[in-house]
């Protein structure tokens, strides 16, 4: 025993009826506003990509060539 057509119909007229049309078309304007909202969150935390070539590694290794080299490095 599945859905017929006249069923699924009367479910529909029964929701706009209780609900509304206006109240159907918000809802769906706040769930639109909310997808949006999670996709700039989203974006907004990724991690930057952006690689500026300073690295730990990369800083150690000049500060000791610094100091071979006879420089003193003052902090």
């Amino acid at each position: 025993m599945g859905l017929s057509i006249w069923q699924i119909l009367i479910v529909v007229v029964l929701v706009i009826l209780l609900f509304g049309r206006g109240k159907i078309s918000d809802l769906m304007g706040d769930v639109a506003q909310g997808i949006k909202s999670f996709r700039k969150g989203i974006t907004d935390d990724a991690p930057d990509t952006k690689d500026d070539g300073k690295t730990i590694e990369g800083t150690a290794s000049s500060e000791a060539q610094d100091t071979k080299a006879g420089e003193t490095i003052k902090q």
